[in-house]
């Protein structure tokens, strides 16, 4: 590994001065978006799911999910975070193992979430405390930094409202979480409560209706970190959508008039690179 690109990630955590952690889903995302100013990319689970053709959920294995990963760190030379779901096991040793495989495979930090994967349930709540623990010692006991954060996704999947996610959130943070993350809680007023709750860094979803909240709204809320998932991939999806249905529906090419002169991309694919900033 080239060096160790966890201090300079933990440092763009700020609360009240949120960063956009850019999720890509191949190097050339991940190069396009640290060419246009991105000061880290993150993967996206959901994201990478399409491009492997598997729905979100489909899942993608660890071994996957890592090799992935890798080829974000290696595309530019911005810190990557792993979106890494339930951990890819319920055991907290499998936690553990995936902060140590993370950490090998160049990754700058990485999330992972309290639902139990392939379903939509919650773990109970302290076997969710005790999986973030493991995963907190492992991060600690590197010989590089890492940044470690626990996902309450109760609120995402309509499981628990907004008391038992501050609930999981304190306890993760006493646990040893190094940045807090409760995906889409129903009205925008909650990220504030989040926030108020920890003095721990706390990321926030740009997508949905949040995606109409702007950064400086996130960052008087007190958010530190705004990722924005698998949206910007979803948008991407669309402009593939709506311009297939224009020549398959109608023979209309004119779609394809918007996109990117080659030239255009080709500069922001050397810009991004690891030898072009």
């Amino acid at each position: 590994m080239r060096h160790d690109p966890g201090p300079a990630f933990r440092a763009l955590h700020r609360p009240g001065a949120p960063f956009i952690l850019a999720n890509a889903w191949d190097a050339g995302s991940a190069r396009m978006l640290a060419g246009l100013g991105a000061e880290a990319i993150a993967t996206s689970s959901a994201a990478h799911a399409f491009t492997l053709g598997r729905p979100d959920g489909g899942g993608v294995s660890r071994d996957e999910a890592l090799a992935h990963a890798a080829d974000l760190v290696a595309a530019t030379p911005l810190p990557v975070s792993g979106d890494f779901e339930n951990g890819f096991g319920d055991a907290p040793e499998t936690c553990a193992e995936t902060v140590r495989l993370a950490a090998e495979a160049g990754l700058a930090g990485l999330s992972i979430e309290d639902t139990a994967l392939p379903g939509a349930h919650p773990y109970d709540f302290d076997l969710a405390v005790e999986r973030i623990r493991a995963a907190a010692a492992a991060a600690r006991a590197l010989p590089r930094d890492i940044v470690l954060v626990a996902r309450a996704d109760g609120m995402l999947t309509g499981r628990y409202g907004l008391d038992e996610a501050l609930r999981r959130l304190r306890a993760f943070d006493a646990a040893g979480a190094d940045c807090l993350y409760a995906p889409l809680p129903p009205a925008a007023a909650d990220i504030a409560t989040i926030c108020r709750a920890t003095a721990k860094p706390v990321n926030a979803l740009a997508a949905g209706p949040h995606a109409r909240i702007s950064r400086a709204d996130f960052a008087a809320m007190g958010v530190a970190r705004i990722s924005i998932g698998s949206a910007l991939a979803r948008a991407t999806h669309l402009v593939i959508a709506e311009a297939a249905e224009a020549m398959f529906g109608a023979g209309d090419f004119s779609p394809l008039t918007r996109g990117l002169p080659g030239s255009t991309v080709d500069a922001l694919l050397v810009k991004g690179g690891p030898a072009g900033r």
